[in-house]
């Protein structure tokens, strides 16, 4: 079975029931098939759209999102979300990379059609608000019913640590590997109904808030908007929420906000970041409503760990496997290592991806033995429970999502008056983490902070440009030229932010 075949059984199955509340606005499940069909017949005989193509989707969440993803899987086709916080010159990159020539998104982000076309000129826009004008359409078989399960259905960029995005190849049986291991661990039934609040171009919302309530029979709570929390909480209370995936920082807000009684959420996922021990403390202090840490990465289509539902959980611990997936700790050569033994976090399973679309020798450096290298460092403790204790990549996590520091540095360097630039991250409270800028000025030149935020705002998403700028005579180096980036993170520390 594929992704398309598997929506369409459930679309048949719960066909009068609700699949996406989006404010006042309920979608059942046969409007939602419906939907897809209605565009999937749009993409294969008016644009083209074949077996195997590369569709992308840059939107916001809405409940269009959802048809649109299973509309591209019914022509056989591949999804590409793209992030939607995104300029149109790293959306460009993704559109060349992964050779993509449709792209579905709506009328806020249209205005960078022609921008987009500069690095793609054979793109064409779709928008979902022409939906309405699409003739109607039996739901009936497409191209897509004869993808195979080991066929991609999913390329999911990451950021690279050669400062370009890497696009993760996730096939069908590794979705629904993931969704299946993700429907035991969480004890999931049709009843139960997922907030999404967190952006669906995210792999873990693409799998957790997506692709599990829709190939169950559950529904989606669409969040339009988290400000004021009392909104969420509203809703939540509204529609009857019982699963809830977030990251850390929301958890703090939800922690000190007034919450009415019979407060309706059965489970709390905490993905996407480390949970700090004092958020924990918080939440559960005034909830009695399980707060679950677990762990995943694009690349293992994404959850490979959770805290039981039943039985111990860990504070500080990223749990146990969850179902039919393998976990290891390894050391450089691939030695297993022991109990209480740091090295690398290894992953095996019907979860792990293909490969990086277009880059062999990335996948044979991140794939060993069968063995997914995740570039996390961690151990396990004598109950087999995992703890996540450093990164391997140089990266950040901002709002849990990737920051990469090398490709900020690129942009930082193509300043002229700069000679040398490196970025760190320094904890946040609401974000996780932020990035700050250490630059020195080139021979006779003068720099100004706010102009170079600026040029960097202006060629990166806003979550990836440094909240401070700082401007040193030199950047601290070792004997061998090396960039002491310990030395920065010193200088960098809260203690000395307050102070400032």
């Amino acid at each position: 079975m594929n992704l398309a075949q598997a929506f369409a059984e459930s679309a048949r199955h719960h066909a009068a029931k609700p699949a996406i509340f989006w404010g006042e606005r309920t979608f059942a499940y046969n409007e939602v098939a419906g939907l897809a069909a209605q565009l999937a017949h749009h993409l294969h005989s008016t644009l083209g759209v074949k077996p195997g193509d590369r569709v992308g989707l840059w939107l916001k969440n809405c409940p269009e999102f959802v048809p649109a993803v299973f509309a591209v899987l019914n022509c056989g086709a591949v999804v590409v979300p793209i992030n939607n916080f995104l300029k149109p010159d790293e959306v460009g990159f993704i559109l060349n990379d992964g050779g993509i020539d449709v792209l579905l998104t709506d009328a806020d982000l249209a205005p960078h059609e022609a921008a987009l076309q500069v690095h793609r000129p054979s793109l064409r826009c779709w928008l979902v608000e022409n939906w309405s004008a699409l003739a109607p359409t039996e739901i009936s078989a497409m191209p897509g019913a004869d993808r195979q399960a080991s066929d991609l259905a999913i390329l999911i960029y990451t950021s690279g640590t050669t400062g370009h995005p890497k696009g993760a190849m996730l096939s069908h049986s590794n979705l629904l590997h993931n969704v299946e291991s993700c429907r035991i661990v969480l004890a999931t039934v049709p009843d139960d109904r997922f907030v999404v609040i967190l952006p669906l171009f995210h792999t873990y919302m693409m799998t957790v808030g997506l692709m599990l309530p829709m190939l169950i029979g559950g529904a989606m709570i669409l969040v339009k908007s988290l400000h004021p929390v009392k909104n969420l909480l509203s809703e939540i209370i509204l529609r009857q929420g019982t699963i809830l995936p977030a990251i850390p920082q929301f958890y703090r807000s939800l922690a000190h906000a007034q919450v009415p009684p019979n407060f309706p959420l059965r489970i709390c996922i905490s993905g996407a970041a480390p949970l700090p021990m004092q958020i924990l403390q918080e939440f559960e202090a005034k909830f009695a409503i399980p707060l679950i840490e677990g762990y995943g990465l694009s690349e293992a289509s994404p959850v490979v760990t959770k805290n039981p539902l039943k039985g111990l959980r860990k504070p500080g611990s990223v749990g146990v496997p969850v179902t039919n997936v393998e976990v290891s700790v390894q050391d450089e050569f691939g030695k297993l290592l022991g109990t209480d033994e740091t090295g690398e976090i290894c992953v095996r399973g019907g979860n792990v991806m293909l490969g990086y679309w277009n880059q062999p020798e990335e996948t044979a450096k991140s794939i060993r033995d069968g063995w997914l290298l995740t570039g996390d460092i961690g151990h396990r403790d004598a109950d087999g429970y995992y703890y996540i204790t450093d990164r391997k990549k140089d990266m950040l996590l901002v709002n849990g999502i990737n920051v990469y520091p090398r490709e900020i540095e690129e942009i930082l360097y193509q300043i002229p008056s700069v000679k040398e630039a490196a970025v760190i991250g320094v904890p946040d409270a609401r974000k996780g983490e932020q990035p700050v800028a250490f630059v020195s000025p080139a021979e006779g030149a003068t720099l100004d902070a706010k102009a170079i935020t600026q040029f960097v705002r202006g060629k990166l998403a806003e979550y990836k440009v440094p909240r401070r700028v700082e401007i040193l005579p030199a950047l601290p180096r070792n004997a061998t030229g090396k960039i002491l980036k310990t030395a920065l993170r010193t200088l960098a520390t809260p203690e000395a932010e307050a102070a400032e």
